[in-house]
């Protein structure tokens, strides 16, 4: 090691502070560094844990093969593990009622794609011979129809087409059932025995809008039914981009037409041409990165600008004695590979250790958040190291060039003076009258200290400015998100809501006895039609209709009605809210309906929720209600209902109707005797339920509810909005707290190492007679000019990036633009709080040394 390096060394040991908090500063961004690599690695990795779970593992599927074709794809050199699989087609399901879902779906594999493939087996066994199949369980559960163990079944099987069309609809086509007639057709083309051997739950490929349950049967490679098409699906062996042109030369080669790639789970790997997920993650990644180097090259950029001041002098008498330009510049590299070389391996550690640390904190909310079944793993790749590595040092030697390059322009005569550092003039620390006569002396020498070193200034500024935009955007964010969530969630007064498309609502009746429920409103509704005469549209319908040309029909407006019939028990509830005999409404020959009169809706111009009347309405008058067949154009009178309440109260787990719009309720079977045949089609039923478990509602919901319905649970829609939140501030707070580390990191280090640079101009100061008192009030002042001067900046750039994500999220959620007070207040108080204890700190440091030392000082 040569001279210069040891006395690199040596000036690092001897300045111990400054070199802890560089190293410091470089272990947090390198950490930092390493935990975005590794989290973007590990989120794909979920990503391709959760696609196997859900699709199987595979990467090419051939379709339509032969024999021949199937022997040449399993010799291929690229072939790991070939699976044959098979859709045979569709047999009706005889015994079912379910029009949404007629058919069983049989499909085939060979042993290894029962194995490859997320086939869940209930009780027996897997098929293991052609004529052997195992049941889904949905079946018994949606349908009532149970399939024994040991039973066999003959069965037609065929394909399903549109009429007209050449092509067969496959599995996630949803059954196609028309008004008069059935447009789809199932074109038989083989007759079939099997033998159920098991039961399986119901595969995560089978969609709920697929028309046919899964039943499974086994393919035998060496006895294939030519009748049926079968699939090669292929486990590459090297997942290279190449395997793409691979596959389709093997095509070419063997004749076969149709060729397929799961292209989500290759996506995963990063194995696409067309790939916006890519893109967005690895744009993210850049622009997090981006940041962090901002931040750490400011930080470490500072400790070697003032480690080179602190040098100079040295470094000048080492030119004086033929030390040479180069020299001088690789004593500040070799003095950033020193602390590299300490900072990144730990870095890398700290990296991998913190964002373990965060993945059993958000594991628990990952199944939540995302759907997922699978759990974030922490996985550490060789090419995420390197990235962190490189990034670290391409960042150290970023902030080392300048310093080095100044180090090597120090002339001997300049480093020996020490006066390349500050060259002033009067106008660059001119200050304001004003300043001295308001706040003094001891103000109007702060100023001009600020000014004195304008470099030391903006670098404490910019770090300052940094935290406060950081900070302020991201409480933005979390707070728009939540807001967001409780504006989705307005107006959800339930727990559970089942629907049922059909209209029926028998089954939803008898799930209002299960055990747990506390509250339910059981009705029918559709949505139907009423001409409104002028005279009753209130004022803000009054101004749509002058801006809408050609709204009017025979002086009248279309009015879309809400009808909502409720059953006996939720009609009564609703009526005693409302305040009217429920008694009243129950002669169907003689309907009448409650409405409700008041509206909310939303003005986007003025940004604000407005209450307004409905209708002009009283007591007594009454409203046709119309049916229009929109491809006939054709209107139907229904009936008439004479208004016997007007109400203000919603129905549970519903909104008002808009403007132009009317809420009607009536009691059920006064809906039922209104309806023509074609209205009836389009009435749809709905169950909202509130429990006290709801938890438990769910599973009891899931067994016996028949999946021709739908169930929603609006608490664990609340619950996963809520977990998304969590799951997205972790994040973003975790790495507004790393970056404002580093900002305070390089706040301290350049504030106490200026001061602790200006020993002797503070000496000189007391020697004049600038008493004690007097010497806090400067730094006093000084803290207060950095802070205005950080806040005068920084609040103006967060207010804006905050209105810039308010904008973002404008399109879907309306409120107004708040600015986050109590953020603002907490962001201004820990400024001054982080300026101050800088200041105080380093004060406290030198304020034991007397005049005279301090006047010896030859540091500037």
């Amino acid at each position: 090691m040569n001279i210069i390096n040891k006395l690199t060394l040596r000036h690092l040991k001897k300045n111990k502070r400054r070199t802890l908090v560089t190293i410091i500063g470089v272990i947090i961004s390198v950490a930092m560094v390493m935990a975005v690599a590794t989290l973007g690695v590990s989120f794909l990795d979920l990503l391709k844990r959760q696609s196997i779970v859900d699709d199987g593992e595979w990467h090419v599927q051939y379709s339509n093969v032969s024999d021949q074709q199937i022997k040449a794809i399993e010799k291929d050199d690229q072939t790991k593990k070939m699976i044959l699989s098979s859709n045979l087609g569709y047999a009706s399901l005889e015994g079912n009622t379910l029009e949404n879902k007629p058919y069983l779906f049989f499909k085939g594999f060979n042993t290894e794609g029962m194995e490859q493939f997320p086939i869940e087996l209930s009780s027996g066994r897997l098929p293991e011979a052609s004529n052997e199949i195992v049941v889904s369980e949905h079946i018994a559960k949606d349908t009532g129809i149970h399939y024994q163990i040991g039973v066999e079944m003959t069965v037609e099987i065929g394909n399903r087409y549109l009429v007209g069309e050449p092509d067969p609809l496959l599995q996630n086509y949803s059954f196609q059932q028309g008004e008069d007639e059935n447009p789809e057709s199932l074109k038989i083309h083989s007759t079939e025995t099997f033998t159920v051997v098991g039961t399986i739950e119901r595969p995560t490929w089978e969609s709920p809008w697929a028309p046919g349950y899964t039943v499974i049967n086994y393919i035998d490679q060496d006895n294939l039914n030519q009748a049926v098409n079968v699939n090669a699906v292929v486990v590459v062996k090297d997942l290279k981009r190449s395997l793409f042109k691979h596959a389709e030369q093997l095509a070419n080669q063997i004749g076969v037409e149709e060729l397929g790639f799961n292209s989500e789970l290759l996506r995963y790997y990063g194995l696409t041409d067309h790939d916006n997920l890519h893109m967005t993650m690895y744009s993210l990644a850049g622009i997090i990165m981006a940041v962090i180097m901002i931040g750490s090259i400011s930080l470490i950029y500072n400790a070697f600008a003032i480690s080179v001041s602190e040098r100079a002098r040295h470094l000048g008498m080492l030119s004086s004695v033929g030390a040479t330009k180069k020299q001088k510049r690789n004593s500040v590299f070799f003095e950033g590979a020193v602390i590299g070389l300490i900072s990144i391996p730990i870095g890398v550690l700290a990296g991998v250790g913190g964002i373990a640390v965060t993945f059993v904190f958000i594991n628990n909310y990952i199944s939540g958040a995302l759907g997922s079944t699978e759990m974030l793993e922490v996985v550490v790749t060789p090419g995420s190291i390197i990235v962190a590595c490189l990034i670290s040092t391409v960042t150290i030697f970023i902030s080392t060039y300048m310093p080095a390059h100044k180090a090597s322009k120090v002339s001997a005569i300049d480093a020996i003076r020490q006066t390349q550092d500050i060259k002033l003039t009067g106008k660059t620390v001119k200050t304001s009258k004003l300043v001295r006569k308001v706040f003094g002396l001891e103000a109007e020498i702060g100023l001009k200290n600020v000014k004195r070193n304008k470099k030391r200034y903006y670098a404490t500024l910019f770090s300052l400015v940094i935290s406060i935009v950081l900070f302020l955007s991201v409480s933005f964010f979390t707070d728009s998100l939540s807001k967001s969530v409780e504006m989705s969630q307005d107006g959800v007064n339930f727990d559970m809501v089942v629907s049922d498309m059909s209209g029926d609502t028998s089954t939803l009746a008898s799930l209002v006895h299960l055990d747990g429920v506390t509250g339910y409103t059981l009705y029918k509704s559709l949505q139907l039609t009423s001409l409104i005469e002028e005279e009753r549209f209130p004022p803000v319908l009054v101004e749509r209709i002058e801006n809408e040309h050609g709204a009017l029909q025979d002086g009248k407006y279309p009015y879309y009605i809400n009808l909502y019939g409720l059953d006996e028990s939720s009609f009564k509830a609703y009526a005693d809210r409302v305040g009217t005999d429920p008694e009243i409404y129950q002669n169907p020959t003689n309907p009448k309906a409650i409405i409700i009169e008041t509206i909310t809706y939303q003005d986007y111009n003025a940004s604000k929720f407005v209450k307004t009347e409905s209708i002009k309405t009283k007591l007594g008058d009454s409203i046709d209600i119309l049916f229009v067949d929109y491809e006939t154009n054709e209107s139907t009178i229904l009936s008439n209902f004479e208004i016997a309440a007007l109400t203000d109260e919603v129905l549970m787990g519903t909104n008002t109707a808009g403007i132009g719009g009317l809420d009607v309720i009536v009691p059920m079977d006064t809906l039922d005797a209104i309806l023509n045949e074609q209205a009836a089609n389009q009435v749809q039923s709905y169950l909202y339920l509130n429990s006290s478990d709801a938890v438990e509602l769910q599973e009891t919901l899931d067994e016996i509810v028949p999946s021709s319905m739908d169930i929603y649970n609006a608490v664990q829609s609340r619950e996963r909005e809520q977990q998304m939140i969590m799951f997205l501030s972790v994040f973003t707070y975790g790495f507004i707290t790393l970056i404002s580390l580093i900002s305070i990191a390089n706040i301290f280090n350049t504030i106490s190492t200026s001061i602790s640079l200006r020993k002797r101009e503070f000496a000189m100061l007391k020697s004049v007679g600038m008493t004690p008192k007097g010497f806090n009030k400067m730094i006093n002042y000084e803290s207060i000019f950095y802070g205005v001067n950080a806040l005068l900046i920084g609040l103006p750039i967060s207010i804006f990036v905050m209105y810039l994500l308010h904008r973002s999220v404008v399109g879907t959620f309306e409120y107004g633009f708040a600015l986050p007070w109590l953020d603002i207040l907490f962001v201004v108080a820990a400024i001054f709080l982080i300026v101050s204890s800088a200041m105080l700190y380093s004060i406290f440091k030198i304020k034991k040394e007397n005049i005279i030392d301090g006047l010896k000082q030859e540091n500037i």
